[in-house]
């Protein structure tokens, strides 16, 4: 029952991840880095407030008697999954979304759910990094063997996810426009792999937080609140994400206010010739949604932990979200039968990543 509440809760995170964009497309007349920062402030500030409001125990006493260094180390962590996430446009720029996407995701995908394990088995690095299994612990149990089985299995899906998308880019170019006439690939490969990297360090915050998220835990285990189940709380990562998110939050304030005075669109916020009540509610609906993410992710990660395969099945579903919503808009209409069987060997590929992970952690196989 577990694992299926854990797929089930990172369905819902990475559906939300894969979605939260879509406001964006309906905000008018602003410059994007008017609306991301608008956004930013309900994914980044506000939502993870309010979730640890309503659903930390004591988090400011947590967070006042919390080891210094651990409140920084997650911090810092935050900043450099910001960064991560800054380049991310950067490296879809030069490479073009289906490349690019392909490549970011699948580097993000892989160092999130296997860099902290392979990192345990260097030298004494185990001794300061956060507590986990090592990549030898993952090997040495029929459980961590299927999840490396199943991130082999998600590395091929999105490959051919991606081989398909250059396929049809190939197919529909416009002959006047190209493909994509600012196509670098040697700087965005470099651009991509960087972003992957620091992209997946949102998961090694999580690790590096677990101080705080277990003394909500105690709290909500010893005063028998609701959504206690096996000694875990439900809700116990959420005072995690407000410490990560702070960092993402400082990186983001930085780049958009560096860009708004050099664009100078402050006079964005008040204009009242754009529509600025529907900008504000597209905003907040997309920050909002792309909190969300993170908030279902840490529920399932109560139901089957904060490995790779939490990592993956969230990865996993952002891709299959994200393929949906390029179905519903048409963007693979009008391709050929070739490529769309590429495609469609792909998702089914990553599907079936999922269905690995929930195997690896059922009760049968542990």
């Amino acid at each position: 029952m577990n694992a299926i509440l854990g797929i089930l809760f990172h369905s819902l995170g990475g559906a939300s991840s894969g979605s939260w964009y879509m406001p964006y497309n309906l905000v008018r007349k602003w410059r994007w880095e008017i609306y991301w920062i608008v956004g930013g402030l309900f994914s980044w500030m506000i939502m993870p407030y309010i979730a640890t409001v309503l659903t930390s125990p004591g988090w400011q006493d947590i967070l006042s008697k919390t080891d210094a260094s651990t409140i920084r180390l997650t911090y810092i962590l935050g900043v450099l999954w910001g960064i991560g996430g800054l380049t991310y446009g950067l490296g879809i720029r030069y490479l073009g979304m289906s490349l690019g996407n392909s490549v970011l995701l699948g580097i993000t995908s892989l160092v999130g759910s296997l860099g902290l394990p392979i990192l345990r088995n260097i030298g004494n690095l185990g001794e300061i990094l956060p507590a986990g299994d090592s990549f030898s612990d993952m090997l040495s149990t029929t459980s961590g063997r299927i999840i490396i089985f199943g991130i082999l299995v998600l590395m091929v899906g999105i490959v051919l996810c991606g081989k398909a998308g250059l396929m049809k880019d190939k197919e529909l170019a416009n002959v006047k426009e190209g493909v994509n006439s600012e196509f670098k690939l040697t700087t965005g490969l470099i651009i991509a792999v960087i972003s992957g990297i620091l992209s997946a360090f949102f998961s090694f915050g999580i690790d590096a937080g677990k101080e705080m998220g277990e003394a909500v835990r105690e709290i909500a285990v010893s005063n028998n609140f609701a959504f206690v189940s096996d000694g875990k709380y439900l809700f116990e990562n959420n005072i995690i994400f407000l410490v990560i998110l702070w960092g993402g939050l400082t990186t983001n304030i930085i780049w958009s206010v560096a860009l708004i005075l050099k664009n100078r669109t402050g006079r964005d916020f008040i204009d009242t010739k754009t529509p600025l009540v529907k900008n504000y509610l597209f905003c907040a609906l997309a920050g909002t949604t792309w909190f969300l993410q993170f908030f279902f992710y840490g529920m399932g990660e109560t139901k089957i932990g904060n490995g790779a395969s939490s990592w993956i099945l969230h990865m996993s579903t952002i891709i299959l979200t994200a393929n949906f919503w390029g179905f519903w808009r048409k963007e693979w209409a009008g391709v050929s039968g070739k490529t769309k069987a590429t495609i469609y060997w792909g998702i089914g590929l990553i599907l079936l990543s999922v269905i690995i992970m929930g195997i690896a952690k059922t009760d049968f196989v542990n």
